[in-house]
């Protein structure tokens, strides 16, 4: 983890035993939800690896192999494709096309898609080619102040999302609920949704308060060791239902 790839954040030591005590921490917060959390084998040689979500979008019936926006990056989803195909039919996406699935958010029928330095305008293109015929929209959301779109916004269900108006548009999701993260938090707008509860990073509790007032059971996890890599919640699991 400590040669991770980094966008906006500076390097700072990462403390690789705090790291494995986080995510068994975190692990153990998937499955009092009600998850069945498989563990994957270590890639040692990959330092971004254990962001799993960025290797794939998986929907309903499929899940679409990611060609990742960082060449070091890459190897990742080889290592992912054989093990998501005991759950879906796995399709790939093809050069020119790249994306991290952290810059897809998936909200009912519709896909935002953010368009950053990892993910390009050709992936979403490549996305709508192969989706529409399953009524699947795509948007694509162009993002210049955070690394991923899941950095920005998530969704709390299929009529809710979380999002930092200043790195997204408030307006992109006029037909949703929208709950904005406490100013001084602008990373707490990444959550998990299990079941019922929603797995939010302890370094936003202001958020994490404004999910309580609007009825939701947000769970805290500490990942300070993760967030160092740039990472946040979603990042850590690729989920399927």
């Amino acid at each position: 983890m400590e040669g991770c790839e980094l966008t906006f954040l500076a390097r700072e030591p990462i403390d690789i035993e705090r790291a494995r005590a986080q995510h068994a921490a975190y692990r153990a917060a998937l499955a009092a939800a009600g998850a069945e959390v498989v563990l994957l084998p270590a890639l040692d040689g990959l330092p971004d690896s254990v962001f799993v979500e960025d290797t794939a979008i998986v929907l309903d019936s499929v899940a679409i192999m990611s060609t990742m926006g960082a060449e070091s990056r890459r190897p990742e989803t080889a290592a992912m494709a054989p093990v998501l195909r005991r759950y879906r039919t796995v399709q790939m996406l093809t050069a020119p096309a790249t994306l991290d699935g952290g810059d897809v958010m998936h909200v009912g029928n519709t896909l935002y898609v953010g368009q950053t330095a990892r993910t390009n305008r050709a992936a979403v293109e490549q996305l709508s080619a192969l989706l529409s015929r399953a009524g699947y929209r795509v948007i694509g959301v162009p993002l210049t102040k955070c690394l991923h779109l899941k950095s920005a916004c998530t969704a709390l269900g299929p009529h809710q999302v979380l999002i930092n108006p200043e790195w997204v548009p408030a307006s992109l999701f006029d037909a949703f609920s929208v709950l904005c993260v406490d100013p001084d938090e602008p990373f707490g707008a990444n959550a998990v949704s299990v079941g019922s509860a929603t797995i939010m990073p302890a370094s936003a509790p202001r958020t994490r308060e404004r999910l309580v007032q609007a009825g939701l059971q947000p769970v805290a996890v500490d990942i300070s060791e993760f967030e160092k890599a740039e990472a946040a919640a979603t990042c850590l699991s690729i989920i399927l239902s």
